[in-house]
């Protein structure tokens, strides 16, 4: 983490800030500006603009209440599970928004080819295309990656590589 908070000190800041914002019960935001989903049965007049209310903690930090029912992270009484999921929410969140990106620039990049986008989960991308455009859909690929990191995050030292396979069959790919 040390070595995170010196090479990245804007990114370590922006998730530690997002932590303290979830702990205080205060929105957060991923990267472009998508909000966390309000607390369970908070109303918009409660006056926090994330929607998620104030819990008197315990002396000792916990929850007031002791349940065994499940409750969200960021709808729970505890400052902690609120600051954990809040920091989850902006890293996950601005992935997701930094892959939709990807996944336009690419779409946009393999028109006009026999190339087809036909699926996306977590980390890989799988493009189904004819053996002459493969060359051509990793650089596609590799574009769109660069484009989208860009786009999301403006200039960075950060760089958002894809090792590509061009294989017969996805099982072939790992």
């Amino acid at each position: 983490l040390a070595a995170l908070r010196r090479r990245f000190p804007r990114a370590v800041q922006y998730v530690d800030d997002a932590a303290r914002a979830g702990e205080e019960g205060r929105l957060v935001r991923t990267w472009l500006g998508r909000t966390c989903p309000p607390a369970a049965g908070a109303s918009d007049a409660a006056g926090e603009e994330a929607g998620i209310p104030q819990a008197e903690a315990a002396p000792d930090g916990g929850d007031q209440e002791q349940t065994t029912e499940w409750v969200p992270g960021y709808a729970s009484t505890n400052s902690r599970a609120r600051g954990r999921f809040a920091r989850n929410f902006v890293v996950q969140g601005s992935a997701a928004d930094w892959t939709l990106l990807l996944l336009a620039a690419l779409r946009r990049a393999l028109a006009g080819m026999a190339a087809e986008l036909v699926f996306f989960q977590h980390d890989e991308v799988i493009v189904h295309c004819p053996a002459e455009e493969a060359d051509a859909v990793v650089a596609a690929i590799r574009e769109a990656s660069e484009l989208s990191g860009r786009l999301t995050f403006g200039e960075t030292p950060v760089r958002f590589p894809f090792t590509t396979a061009v294989v017969e069959c996805y099982a072939d790919a790992k």
